[in-house]
């Protein structure tokens, strides 16, 4: 099996790694191992992945997963290659993720994939926007984000949640202080978890579930809020005000920038500056 493996970024108990495998038709599978829990996203590709969970076809949207210890088999007699983005936890670092999941009860994973989810899919296109722009704060919290909803689809129905206490309100009004503040420095999940003395999945719950987006989210949305501002206001280069708000990448700026304002910073510039029409 010919694989190309490589780590988008790394934290205390998990790993993001792109996998990209060229095998097909007419190469054996070898027995393999998963040194940890794994949680993998089918990006392009189908295979079959074999574990003592069962045997399952796994195509685009869908998810590989992998208990830790556990050995399994990939073959590809129906095609060649596949790519995967694929996320790692320590246990422990996982079941840290399932205390924060009601009704979850087992490290275990008891099914081998979960198949392409339309409630999945917006959290993999996420995914893979990290991989492509090389986000490693977004990549932390797609990982996250991909532990608690295996945990909860796979866990028992009717368990609820429940909402947001002072208390957890509290951690996420102190969480916004810190991105206001610093917003355009890298901010991990981990990070802001840590201020708050709590898990990064419990974390990121109830900051989605006060907020109404995930905590990446939140700084994009501050740093593009401010970017537009300045555009507006100063006749500075884009690229200057991209880079200060803490884009590392001009291009990216742009796209998030239009994604979200509706125009090109330039464009957004002009249609502001310009002045009201006349009357």
């Amino acid at each position: 099996m010919s694989q190309n493996v490589r780590i988008l970024a790394s934290g205390q108990g998990w790993r993001a790694m792109d996998i990209i495998c060229t095998s097909g038709a007419g190469d054996r599978p070898f027995e393999e191992r998963h040194g940890d829990v794994c949680i993998a996203a089918v990006s392009q590709g189908t295979f079959r992945y074999r574990t003592r969970q069962g045997t399952a076809m796994l195509t685009p949207g869908g998810l590989l997963l992998g208990n830790a210890g556990a050995c399994f088999e990939c073959g590809h007699e129906h095609g060649r290659g596949d790519r995967c983005l694929s996320f790692h936890f320590d246990p422990a670092f996982f079941e840290g993720v399932l205390a924060g999941v009601p009704g979850a009860r087992s490290i275990d994973f008891t099914e081998a994939r979960l198949p392409p989810l339309a409630t999945l899919a917006p959290l993999l296109a996420d995914a893979e926007a990290a991989r492509d722009e090389g986000d490693r704060a977004a990549l932390e919290e797609a990982g996250v984000r991909f532990a608690g909803a295996v945990a909860t689809l796979l866990c028992p129905q009717g368990a609820r949640k429940a909402p947001p206490g002072r208390r957890d309100q509290k951690r996420v009004a102190e969480a916004i202080r810190l991105i206001e503040d610093e917003a355009e420095r890298p901010i991990a999940l981990s990070e802001l978890a840590a201020a708050t003395a709590t898990s990064p999945y419990h974390f990121l719950r109830i900051f989605r579930d006060v907020a109404g987006m995930t905590p990446h989210q939140y700084v994009l949305r501050t740093r593009l809020h401010r970017a537009a501002v300045r555009l507006a206001q100063t006749a500075d280069p884009v690229s200057a005000i991209a880079y200060d708000a803490g884009f590392n990448d001009l291009s990216t700026f742009n796209r998030r920038f239009r994604a979200v304002m509706g125009a090109t910073p330039t464009a957004w510039r002009a249609r502001r500056q310009s002045g009201p029409p006349a009357g």
